[in-house]
Parts: C-alpha cells; structure tokens; sequence
C-alpha cells in the first residue's frame, strides 16, 4: 500500500468504521443484554428508604444504563488541563 492509498483516511475508515474497539464494546453489549434478561425473576430491593419489589432485569438494566450514562459523562468532559 503506497502513501497516497492511506492519504486522507481516518482510523477504521477502511473497514467502513469496523474497528476492533467497537467490536469488543458490541460483544460486551450482547453479553450484558444476555445476562439481563435471563435474570427474570421478582426480588426486593432496598431504594435508601423504600423497599421495592420488580423483576431483576429491570434493575439490573437500570443500573447498566445509568453506569453508560455516568461513563459517558466523565469520558466527555475528559481531563481538564491547568493554565
């Protein structure tokens, strides 16, 4: 491959954006729908004071979306850099 073929491409680019990041975050993505929604069944959960009772997949992916959530909250503002 010449210099003039990779001219001007960005990273993944050539694969049509398939890169191996994204394919791991896709496997973990499946492995953690899996586990939620083979975990069915109702349980008690202590919200501070309140105790509810719901399905586990419901928690389990409540608090996986709130974990991406808080994830892609600290990887946005990234590190701050003093003058």
């Amino acid at each position: 491959m010449s210099p003039k073929d990779t001219a001007g491409t960005k990273r993944g680019e050539r694969l049509g954006g398939v890169t191996p990041g994204r394919i791991a975050i896709a496997v973990v993505a499946v492995l953690l729908l899996v586990f939620i929604f083979e975990n069915t069944r109702e349980v008690k959960i202590r919200l501070l004071i309140p105790e509810v009772t719901m399905p586990l997949y419901l928690a389990l992916l409540a608090t996986a979306l709130l974990g991406g959530l808080c994830g892609w909250y600290v990887a946005r503002r990234g590190p701050r850099r003093r003058k």
